[in-house]
């Protein structure tokens, strides 16, 4: 059992979600979304859940807590653990927290969280590779995020930090034909040259990227070789002058291989910036430990983290994990031993 004297709190950076977006756009074309909502959700999911375990690794290693990142989840396999512990691999399980009023209740109280479960998907934890020594830690990030395009507008406004980004259809980031992108091009309808940087697979499937200057309504070919093509990242918001506010600015895409010119229209740009505030470590357990404590939490329940679930999880209260103070302690005696 824990109390809130052991929940940590962990200070949040940018370079933070730096890192999360690295990850999450490298990671765009093989993650398997179990949670449902739209891409620009699954990527913020991403970022948030990267910036967390990047915030840890950093903690361990300013306290001197001995561990290693072999097992570090690659882009392929999503579902690796994240670092090991005396030997034990971990999976690190955050909760993005981004409802203003729940933010700064638990601000104010944190001991808020420990009414939340601890979840861990029911695919996850049937997966094989497991052992029961395998430990899962969790946490939350408390975090804003602009999820409408009204709030996108008042963080430019607020000249916040932005990546905007179009996640690329199915048709272009998976495709069933693993042909190249003959004759790939890019046109802005922008009154003013904007950046963009595309990212997508070459030949041998290795993640590629270009970055090119669209002048004014001019045709750029893209040099790189790309098969598939997973997303587009621009410097700003693609807007007209503003004589013509009112028309449509688009990004149209082209390769003969896909047919008909893809358009991205103004309003299907997401910025998936994480603004975060504070990260707190709750406790772990075990596999065996959590299995021994846990029960089925049907698919469309209200938890403190999710208005809804979207997948089957199994729950344990986070009051009822044992204290990370503790685990930390056991590992620096392991690998003390180890020396003798």
């Amino acid at each position: 059992m824990i109390s809130a004297t052991d929940l940590l709190h962990l200070l949040y950076t940018p370079d933070l979600t730096e890192g999360g977006i690295a990850y999450a756009c490298r990671s765009l074309a093989y993650t398997y979304d179990r949670m449902g909502g739209s891409p620009l959700d699954r990527l913020r999911r991403i970022v948030g859940g990267v910036a967390v375990e990047l915030a840890f690794r950093r903690y361990l290693t300013e306290q001197g807590i001995p561990f290693d990142v072999l097992g570090a989840t690659p882009f392929t396999a999503p579902d690796r653990y994240d670092v090991s512990l005396g030997g034990h691999r971990c999976d690190l399980k955050s909760f993005l927290i981004t409802r203003r009023r729940q933010i700064s209740l638990v601000r104010r109280d944190p001991s808020l969280v420990l009414q939340a479960p601890a979840l861990v998907p029911l695919d996850q934890f049937a997966a094989e590779g497991h052992t029961s020594q395998d430990i899962y830690l969790f946490a939350f990030l408390l975090a804003l995020t602009t999820p409408s395009q009204e709030d996108l507008q008042r963080a430019i406004t607020a000249r916040q930090p932005l990546y905007l980004i179009h996640p690329m259809p199915e048709s272009w980031a998976r495709p069933k034909l693993w042909l190249p992108l003959e004759k790939l091009a890019l046109k802005s309808e922008c009154e003013q040259p904007i950046t963009v940087e595309i990212g997508g697979q070459d030949a041998m499937r290795n993640f590629v990227t270009a970055m090119l200057e669209l002048p004014p309504k001019t045709r750029v070919a893209v040099e790189q070789a790309f098969h598939s093509l997973a997303y587009v990242h621009a410097t700003r918001l693609p807007e007209a002058s503003p004589r013509a506010l009112s028309r449509a600015v688009r990004i149209g895409i082209h390769s003969p291989v896909r047919g008909a010119a893809y358009l991205i229209q103004p309003h299907e740009w997401g910025n998936i910036w994480i603004y975060g505030m504070d990260i707190i470590l709750a406790g772990y357990l075990t596999r065996e430990e959590f299995r021994r404590k846990a029960h089925v939490l049907p698919a469309g329940s209200r938890t403190f983290q999710y208005d809804r679930t979207r997948a089957k999880n199994l729950e344990v209260r986070m009051a009822e994990l044992n204290s990370l103070g503790s685990l930390f302690e056991r590992v620096c005696t392991w690998e003390a031993n180890k020396r003798i």
